[in-house]
């Protein structure tokens, strides 16, 4: 069987060295997993993950399916903790099981520090083709408020070691609008993203997340919370400047320069299919949606026992799933069919085109499409087209 659709695998891998002080992920220090971390760690993680990786092949929803993969990508937590020649092992798993796509995209996440250049020459040479670094910033101040282990000066030299192992596609990730952070601060960051090569930028307005410590610190009144108006402001300069350097928009929160997309990071915007493997992943074929067991030890125990493990699963009805091509799709350059809207949608749409922040003439051509003042309040633009 196949359905003509995408299929991509995330792993999950929840270890960090440390945790920062914004981060709400699903992911477990060496201290927070206690006796567990004896039987479930980043040693161990390669063979707990070949075991699910196997019963996905048998499962009811891919047994037939004769779908190679397209894309896979290992996220986290830090996945460079685990060693490389694991990952690669990993990898070699899914190719047995399932067969990649001759032109697959694998990618890594990987904090600065976590690898090295003798690491990343393993991954790429093993199969990985793009590698995500953590950066955040490149102020030294704004990297202690987010509490991240690295200095600046490590990104740029692990996208150096990147480009030299034959990575052709490198991300970074950056934060902005933290408290504290000037316009002078990101300009440096920016000019540092720019000039280390990589072709990829993700970029994401810090939001304080409950039960964090960054939410303490704010509560305590140590910092003072983000502030929407500065957000903003500097969302337009990192588009400026990014835009300046050959890179476009292709998702509110992603640019990159031709040819260097995420393909899987599409794979979810499109609401095609991907198998999640890890503690905590979320899968999702067909119009059904399940995820696994958030504790690693719990994971592992239902995968040594012989069966999935998962935590708990839904259907996402013929409304549910218009609803999330709504969402997810207007967020894309490309926008949405307006064939995809209620007709009380579609009226604010138009509604939306003399305000300007939706393309008026792609309207005219039966497209939804943010303009870039659009972008700027995509959320809000996102709630008024679904019910």
């Amino acid at each position: 069987m196949n359905s003509g659709r995408d299929l991509g695998f995330y792993l999950h891998v929840p270890f960090c060295a440390s945790r920062c002080g914004y981060c709400d992920f699903n992911t477990y220090t060496a201290a927070e997993l206690g006796a567990d971390a004896a039987r479930i760690s980043k040693d161990t993680w390669a063979e707990f993950a070949a075991r699910e990786i196997a019963l996905a092949r048998e499962s009811e929803h891919l047994a037939t399916d004769e779908r190679r993969i397209s894309t896979v990508f290992f996220g986290g937590g830090t996945p460079t903790l685990v060693p490389p020649a694991h990952l690669v092992a990993t990898l070699a798993e899914l190719r047995h099981e399932f067969g990649l796509e001759t032109d697959a995209e694998v990618t890594t996440e990987a904090n600065p520090d976590s690898i090295d250049a003798a690491g990343l020459a393993e991954l790429r040479a093993g199969g990985f083709t793009r590698v995500s670094f953590g950066h955040q910033s490149s102020a030294p101040s704004v990297l202690r408020v987010l509490e991240r282990s690295h200095t600046p000066g490590r990104t740029l030299q692990a996208v150096a070691d990147a480009r030299a192992a034959g990575f052709e596609h490198i991300n970074i990730d950056l934060i902005y609008a933290t408290p504290g952070e000037t316009e002078s601060d990101l300009r440096r960051t920016l000019d540092d993203v720019i000039a280390s090569g990589a072709n990829h930028v993700s970029a994401y307005s810090l939001i304080v997340e409950p039960g964090t410590r960054l939410a303490a610190r704010v509560r305590r009144g140590d910092i003072a919370a983000p502030d929407d108006d500065t957000a903003a402001q500097r969302y337009q300069l990192i588009d400026e400047a990014l835009r300046a350097a050959g890179f476009e928009w292709y998702e509110v929160s992603n640019w990159a320069k031709p040819g260097a997309h995420c393909r899987h990071n599409l794979v979810y915007w499109r609401n095609h299919d991907w198998w999640g493997v890890g503690p905590g992943a979320h899968s999702h074929m067909r119009g059904r949606r399940w995820w696994n067991h958030k504790h690693p030890a719990r994971w592992a125990g239902d995968l040594v026992a012989g069966h999935q493990p998962v935590a708990g699963d839904e259907d996402v009805d013929a409304a549910g799933q218009a609803l999330e091509l709504v969402m997810l799709g207007l967020r894309l350059r490309e926008g949405i069919s307006t064939a995809a809207l209620a007709p009380e949608a579609l009226a604010r749409a138009r509604e939306f085109a003399r305000e300007g922040l939706l393309d008026a003439q792609a309207l005219q051509r039966g497209r939804a499409v943010l303009t870039d003042a659009g972008r700027l309040l995509a959320d809000a633009v996102v709630r008024d087209l679904t019910p």
